[in-house]
């Protein structure tokens, strides 16, 4: 079973504007790895020009920058542009600035050093959003790129619930480690539902402090505080009975959780700033990374919020415990990673048997995450027909070579054969290399590795190691 994107960010048109060259390539290359069309500007006069000529549905720009500032260059494209989703980014001495920036119409604002994944995530999601305003279809190499795989057993039992709670209007806590796909699932539950062609909007609360946390919930009025130039309608208001996903819930803090049991008790909200209430329509999914149960026990998580948020509690799998599903994601993650960052014509590399031991081995702390950050660098550093285990980069120092996941230490291992096993994975490791930057020539790959052809031959009979592969 898969559940796909609704838009194809392939469409998305994303413009990132820096005075550095090197942030505004990491930025790019980041907005590129969702599929989106980027261009860049060093400073706000080209970046006005640039949005002038080809449009812009996301702007990144940094806050200080000579001759103009982030926070004009925000105010001269809502002038301009009022639907063009504007990111700052932001220094930690200057966030007050920001606030002000989000106040002004901004739709988020990210500190550096940023975190890649909060970057892609970001812009994923307003990208969805301006996609879904402009009622774009999913076509395209990259519509499906974000697909939830389910063919072990226990995840096949986590659809099936989702497919049933999916069709009930009751609020859903999903449960799991980081990584593990929550949001995805979460998709899946909106996909389901009768509100399926309505919005799902989602926010992380562990990225914004209360009061921003409130104002993107709640909204707020214009003049609420210093810097609110104009009203913003809160996500419990734009949602017009689809889907609000709070990720994170475990980090709101006490103030914040009362005011949000208040909001699903009473199905109003009021804005930041605002003297009525207003009603809200909305299907609320959240998600949390930590045991809300043990937070209950230390007060730091309200037991009546609990109980409204998890009305049906689907819990998400580690990758550790569902090994079915690493083979097909691997085929998933792999085809994707060809179609984004290998050239016109490039023949997708396959994943070797070793390789594929290898990824079946791991214990995965990073789950699904992991896994694909693993498949897009053996993509990008392999030069042959096969990925092996050392395109992929796994750390498998002081782990078993089974599934449990458990450490090395807790295992009783025999010296000589520990010995004997890593020995025969440098070597097998080595030889690799060396031939495959031999493109199979065994004389060249011996003069690089200072061995004599004999040796090098008999190494690899040693280790059943076919030079033709590498050819």
């Amino acid at each position: 079973m898969t559940i796909a994107p609704a838009e194809d960010l392939a469409r998305l048109r994303v413009l990132v504007v820096d005075d550095e060259a090197d942030i505004r390539l990491g930025l790019s290359r980041l907005a590129a790895s969702v599929g989106a069309q980027v261009a860049e500007a060093e400073n706000g006069a080209v970046a006005l020009e640039l949005i002038e000529r080809n449009g812009a549905d996301v702007v990144l720009t940094d806050l200080m920058m000579p001759c103009m500032s982030g926070a004009e260059l925000l105010v001269e494209i809502k002038r301009r542009t009022p639907e063009t989703e504007v990111v700052i980014l932001t220094g930690y001495g200057t966030v007050q600035s920001a606030v002000q920036c989000l106040q002004s119409g901004a739709a988020h604002f990210l500190t550096k050093p940023f975190n890649n994944e909060e970057v892609t995530r970001l812009v994923e999601r307003l990208g969805r959003q301006v996609l879904a305003r402009r009622g774009v279809p999913e076509t395209g190499p990259t519509a499906g790129a974000r697909t939830l795989i389910a063919e072990d057993a226990r995840m096949r039992t986590v659809l099936e619930l989702v497919a049933r709670v999916a069709r009930t209007p009751v609020p859903v806590l999903i449960e799991g480690e980081s990584g593990t796909g929550k949001e995805l699932v979460a998709r899946a539950v909106h996909e389901g539902s009768e509100v399926a062609n309505k919005p799902f909007l989602a926010v992380n609360a562990a990225a914004l402090p209360d009061t921003l946390l409130e104002s993107e919930l709640f909204g707020h009025e214009r003049g609420a505080f210093t810097g609110a130039d104009k009203s913003h309608e809160g996500l419990f208001v734009q949602a017009q009975g689809g889907t609000v996903f709070l990720d994170e819930v475990s980090s709101m803090s006490p103030s914040f959780q009362g005011k949000l049991l208040r909001v699903l008790q009473e199905k109003i909200v009021r804005p930041i700033g605002g003297t009525a209430d207003r009603p809200v329509d909305f299907r609320l999914v959240s998600a949390t990374n930590r045991d809300l149960e043990a937070q209950i026990g230390t007060g730091e998580f309200r037991e009546d919020l609990f109980y409204r948020l998890g009305v049906v509690r689907v819990y998400v799998p580690p990758l550790r415990e569902r090994p079915d599903d690493i083979a097909p994601l691997t085929r998933h993650f792999l085809q994707h990673a060809a179609r984004v960052s290998l050239g016109p014509g490039v023949p997708m590399p396959r994943v070797s048997d070793e390789a594929l031991r290898a990824l079946e081995q791991h214990p995965w702390p990073g789950n699904v995450r992991e896994l694909e950050n693993a498949i897009q660098r053996a993509v990008i550093v392999c030069t042959g027909e096969a990925i092996e285990p050392w395109h992929l980069a796994l750390n498998e120092s002081g782990w078993r070579s089974d599934r449990s996941g458990k450490r090395g230490s807790d295992a009783t291992l025999d010296y000589a054969a520990e010995k004997q096993r890593t020995l025969e994975k440098f070597q097998r490791e080595f030889v690799h290399r060396a031939l495959e930057s031999a493109s199979g020539n065994v004389s060249h790959a011996a003069e690089a590795c200072g061995l004599t052809r004999a040796a090098l031959q008999r190494i690899m009979r040693q280790l059943g190691i076919d030079r033709e592969r590498f050819r």
